[in-house]
């Protein structure tokens, strides 16, 4: 048995049994349930969804049955298609969703697949609300639109260029400097959508020499997700090898990051977090001037 449910979301291997893993009966079970409980809290207004995508085998499987669960209860779908879990939390806000749907297993392996779940914020559910979702999904009790009041599906893969620039307008982000450093940076995508998105960032911020490793979105991933050090022996040995300043790695939905010195050493995910919290704090005067 693989099926984990939590107030965050759903996850499993792909196939199986019912109940023991993630199938498409459970897909859509916790996607209605997931859909009702948002209906029920935004009554008022009509629904929008957001969903995206990592590049696992099965994400444009459970992609179409989530989208389509959607739009039988009379919820709009917008799909961002191959992008990352940030993107999507942006997208909700941006575009005045009451929710998202990433489908993604995050640091987990092949073979899985899941369904994480934000609010009307972007931000993940609280423990009630999950709570709640979970007690919907099994109740089963689900009334669907007819066929005139169906909710409506639209593709837009360029949403992720809104969290982009996002990015460049943060005041602490000055792309001039970062452009005339003459950065080498080497890139680890896992052949998940990091590889799309993190080497458009850099381009966007005047890098020009990137060198791009397991960049492909086929999701037949290159090495185990988790950007542990005993899993990224490849990026550390390539950014030696090419005198490169630095090494970017993240996990399959981008949500995860770790850098690599210019000696070939992992710096992790949890010192990234401080360093920049750190960062910000020392330069807090320019970000609290308008204030």
């Amino acid at each position: 048995m693989s099926l984990i449910k939590s107030i965050s979301g759903i996850r499993g291997n792909i196939g199986g049994q019912a109940g023991d893993n993630l199938t498409p009966l459970d897909i859509v079970k916790f996607t209605l349930a997931y859909g009702y409980f948002i209906k029920e809290n935004h009554s008022a207004a009509k629904t929008k969804i957001i969903i995206g995508r990592d590049s696992r085998i099965s994400g444009e499987m459970v992609k179409n049955l989530v989208a389509g669960s959607l739009n039988s209860l009379g919820i709009d779908v917008l799909d961002m298609g191959y992008t990352s879990t940030p993107s999507v939390e942006m997208a909700v806000r941006s575009q005045k969703a009451q929710g998202g749907i990433i489908i993604t297993a995050s640091h987990n392996p092949q073979g899985w697949n899941a369904l994480k779940l934000l609010n009307v914020e972007g931000e993940f559910l609280t423990k009630t609300d999950g709570e709640k979702i979970l007690l919907l999904a099994e109740t089963n009790n689900f009334e669907f639109s007819p066929e005139d009041k169906l909710g409506y599906y639209i593709l837009d893969p360029y949403l992720d260029l809104d969290h982009v620039k996002e990015i460049l307008k943060l005041e602490l982000v000055d792309k001039n400097i970062i452009a005339k450093q003459d950065f080498k940076i080497v890139v680890d995508g896992i052949n998940s959508v990091g590889g799309m998105i993190v080497p458009s960032l850099l381009k966007e911020l005047g890098v020009k020499n990137i060198i791009e490793l397991n960049c492909e979105p086929n999701g037949r991933f290159a090495h185990k997700p988790e950007p542990l050090a005993e899993n990224l022996l490849e990026i550390c040995a390539r950014v030696k090898a090419e005198k490169a300043d630095l090494g970017i790695v993240v996990d399959p939905d981008v949500d995860r990051l770790a850098f690599i010195d210019e000696n070939g050493e992992m710096f992790g995910e949890e010192y990234t977090l401080v360093a920049v919290a750190d960062y910000i704090l020392e330069n807090f005067a320019v970000i609290d001037k308008n204030y």
